[in-house]
C-alpha cells in the first residue's frame, strides 16, 4: 500500500481540481431545461471510469436519465465482487440568492469545497474513482473485482432504478454493495451507517358540505372538515408518542442490546441539540433515547395541512375541504404496503360519519439493515481506522435510501453504507459543501477497504 498511499497524498490537490470539473456540470435531474446537462454529466462519468482504468464502460438508457456502468473483473473468481453505487444528478439550487458563490462555480473556503453536489453525491462518488485510480496507476490491478453503477435520477426518487436492476441482475451480480451517500455522525467522528428507515407517505382528504359556508349561519350545525381532520390527526398518536394504528408495531425489528450499546457510545449532547433547534424540550416514544427514536424506531408525523381561509385578515368561513400529508418512517421488517393499509383502515375507523374521508398513498419504500458484525462491516471498520486514525462508531440513518433494500432483495447482496459527508454540509440547501479532509481521508479509507475486502 505504500506506493498507493504516496500517490494519494502527492495528488491531493490534483484530485480536488478534478472534482471541480465534475461539480461544474449543472446536472439537475428535476429540471427539464437541464436534461442536456444531465446527459453531459453521464458522459463525463463514463469518461472518468475509462480514464481511471475501468473496462466495459457504458451509458445504459432508461425511460428517464441514463445509468453509467463500468467494471474491472480481473481479480479472480476467488475474490469478492463489489458493486459501487452512487448518483451524478443533483438537487435544484433555489433560492440561488442565498449562495455565497454561484452553485456550479466550485469555491474553496477554509477546509471545504462549496458547490451543488459536493457532498450529495458527486464528491463521494469521486472518492471511489480516485481510490481505484490510485490502485491501478501504481499496481496495475485491484485486490477485488469492481462494478460501478452511477444513476442520474436519485434526486427524483430513482423512478427507473428498480426496474433497471431487475432487468440487469446478471450484469450487476456481486457479493457486496458499497454506497457513499450518507454522512458521518459528526466532525472528527468517522462512522458507518448500518441501517436505514423506510417510508409510507399518505394524504388524508376530508370533505364536508358541497361548498364553503358562512360560519355564523352554519357553525354548530355542520361538522367543519378542519376540525374533523384535527381530531383524526390527534387520534393517530398518544401523549407519550406511541402510534395508535392497529397492528402498526407488529413487524417492528426491535433494537438489540448490542445496538443500544452502540447508540450509547455516540457523542451526543442533548442540550446542544435543543439549543441548535431553539426548542425547550424534546418529544418522542417513551422508553427510548433521542437518537434511538430518530433513527431506530418507527415514527408518524404530519408534514403538511391545509383548508379554509389563509389570507390576510378575517373571513368567517366554514370550509368544504381540508387535507393533510402524513409520513411514517418505517424500520426494517415493516412493509410499506401493509402499513399503508393499516393506516387507511384505522383512519376510516376513527373518522366521523358527518364527513367524507379519502386516504391516498403517495410514496413508499422499505427500510434496510446490515448486521454490524458481518464480514463486510468488519472490513469497513479496519479501513476507516487506517484512513482516519480512529475506530468508527456505528449509526443508523433516520431517512431513506430505497435502493438499498432493492439491492438486498434483487441481488441478495449486503449493503455497506460508507458516507464521508457531514450532517451540517447543507445537502439540498444553499452553500452545500464537502470537507476536504474527509474527502482525502475517504480516498485513503476506500483504498484500504478494497484490500480488507480481499481477505474475506
Amino acid at each position: 500500500m505504500e506506493n498507493i498511499l504516496k500517490y494519494i497524498n502527492d495528488n491531493r490537490e490534483t484530485f480536488v481540481e478534478e472534482l471541480k470539473e465534475f461539480l461544474r456540470i449543472p446536472s439537475i435531474s428535476t429540471n427539464e431545461e437541464n436534461a442536456g446537462d444531465v446527459r453531459k454529466c453521464a458522459e463525463y462519468v463514463k469518461a472518468q471510469l475509462e480514464k481511471i482504468g475501468l473496462e466495459n464502460n457504458m451509458i445504459l438508457e432508461t425511460p428517464g436519465h441514463p445509468v453509467v456502468y463500468g467494471e474491472w473483473l480481473k481479480a479472480g473468481k476467488d475474490k469478492p465482487t463489489i458493486l459501487i453505487y452512487g448518483h451524478y444528478d443533483v438537487q435544484p439550487v433555489d433560492p440561488v440568492e442565498l449562495w455565497t458563490d454561484p452553485p456550479f462555480e466550485p469555491s474553496i473556503r477554509g477546509e471545504n469545497i462549496f458547490a451543488r453536489g459536493s457532498a450529495d453525491d458527486k464528491g463521494q462518488v469521486f472518492i471511489h474513482m480516485k481510490s481505484i485510480e490510485s490502485h491501478l496507476k501504481n499496481t496495475g490491478k485491484l485486490p477485488v473485482n469492481i462494478k460501478f453503477i452511477i444513476e442520474g435520477e436519485e434526486e427524483i426518487g430513482s423512478v427507473n432504478l428498480d426496474n433497471f436492476i431487475d432487468k440487469n441482475k446478471d450484469l450487476l451480480k456481486c457479493d457486496y454493495v458499497v454506497v457513499s451517500d450518507t454522512a458521518m455522525f459528526d466532525h472528527g467522528v468517522p462512522s458507518i451507517c448500518y441501517g436505514l428507515r423506510g417510508l409510507a407517505y399518505m394524504q388524508v382528504e376530508v370533505t364536508g358540505p358541497n361548498r364553503d359556508l358562512h360560519s355564523g349561519s352554519f357553525g354548530g350545525a355542520v361538522n367543519n372538515p378542519i376540525n374533523a381532520l384535527a381530531h383524526i390527526i390527534c387520534k393517530l398518536k398518544d401523549d407519550k408518542g406511541k402510534i395508535l394504528i392497529d397492528g402498526f408495531y407488529d413487524d417492528v425489528l426491535k433494537l438489540t442490546e448490542k445496538e443500544r450499546s452502540e447508540y450509547s457510545k455516540l457523542p451526543f449532547d442533548e442540550k446542544k441539540y435543543m439549543e441548535g433547534l431553539e426548542i425547550n424540550g424534546l418529544f418522542g416514544e417513551e422508553g427510548y433515547t433521542t437518537l434511538e427514536r430518530a433513527s431506530g424506531r418507527p415514527t408518524l408525523d404530519c408534514n403538511g395541512i391545509w383548508g379554509g381561509f389563509q389570507g390576510e385578515g378575517a373571513k368567517t368561513v366554514l370550509p368544504s375541504k381540508a387535507a393533510a400529508k402524513i409520513s411514517m418512517r418505517l424500520v426494517p421488517n415493516q412493509e410499506p404496503d401493509k402499513i399503508e393499509k393499516l393506516f387507511t383502515d384505522y383512519v376510516k375507523k376513527i373518522s366521523p360519519d358527518s364527513v367524507k374521508v379519502t386516504v391516498k398513498s403517495l410514496h413508499g419504500g422499505k427500510g434496510a439493515i446490515t448486521p454490524i458484525d458481518s464480514p463486510g462491516m468488519n472490513a469497513a471498520v479496519e479501513a476507516i481506522k487506517k484512513g482516519f486514525g480512529k475506530t468508527p462508531v456505528f449509526t443508523r440513518e433516520g431517512g431513506s435510501i430505497p435502493v438499498v433494500n432493492t439491492f438486498q432483495t434483487l441481488l441478495n447482496a449486503p449493503t455497506i453504507l460508507l458516507g464521508f459527508g457531514l450532517p451540517d454540509e447543507n445537502a439540498h440547501s444553499p452553500d452545500e459543501h464537502l470537507n476536504l479532509n474527509n474527502f482525502h481521508n475517504g480516498i485513503i479509507s476506500i483504498a484500504h477497504y478494497f484490500n480488507e475486502l480481499s481477505k474475506i
